[in-house]
């Protein structure tokens, strides 16, 4: 049986090395949020659908719009693009192929809007459609963070400059608290649940194995 997956968790938890192996070790085509946000930031700013980038623009981001204007978006893709049964629409059917597989990977889901849209493709529960996967790390300190930041970060990654007292109090602030709260949000939409604060590798191969037992 071929199920397309969504991967769901907090910033920095390992969501895109995680559909990176999925990609080499499954052939799943991955399809980043990141680029998506970038895209319309920049197609279309009026969405206000963007990233935020330092920590002096805080004051001018709202993680919650991006999320929910995003949201429509999100919900139609998976409805259209994930099995062509599903899809009532004569116009998108004809267009359909068969046996498509991706992984979504990212943090700005709104699964209400999202669950909302997917009625329309006669898609009720998520978890009877797509492999969820959460990540999410609520065994770290704020120590703990500050040091991953400074050992994982390259030039790609917002935090990249930032002091390790910006590095602190985004721990303390955001990633800590957000982590926290995304658990409860995967947990009520079905996401199975896996915690990468240690042993992220290890936890990767588990996940692996999880994957391809329940395609089996």
């Amino acid at each position: 049986m071929s199920k397309n997956i969504i991967i769901a968790g907090a910033s920095r938890s390992g969501k895109t090395s995680l559909a990176t192996r999925l990609n080499q070790e499954l052939n799943y085509f991955v399809i980043s949020q990141d680029r998506i946000v970038a895209m319309f930031g920049r197609a279309y700013p009026q969405l206000d659908i963007r990233f935020h980038w330092q920590m002096d623009d805080e004051d001018d981001w709202d993680y919650g719009t991006t999320r929910d204007n995003l949201a429509p978006l999100l919900g139609h893709f998976l409805g259209v693009f994930s099995d062509f049964k599903y899809v009532t629409d004569d116009e998108f059917r004809a267009r359909a192929i068969k046996g498509n597989r991706f992984v979504m990977e990212g943090a700005f889901y709104n699964f209400d809007i999202i669950s909302s849209i997917l009625d329309k493709y006669e898609i009720e529960e998520l978890n009877e459609h797509f492999i969820l996967i959460g990540l999410v790390q609520n065994k770290k300190t704020a120590d703990d963070f500050v040091r991953d930041f400074k050992k994982y970060d390259t030039e790609d990654d917002w935090t990249y400059n930032w002091s390790d007292e910006d590095l602190r109090d985004y721990a303390v602030e955001r990633a800590i608290p957000f982590n926290r709260e995304m658990t409860d949000l995967l947990m009520k939409y079905g996401f199975t649940i896996y915690d990468t604060s240690t042993e992220r590798e290890q936890i990767f191969d588990k996940i692996i194995e999880d994957v391809k037992s329940k395609l089996a």
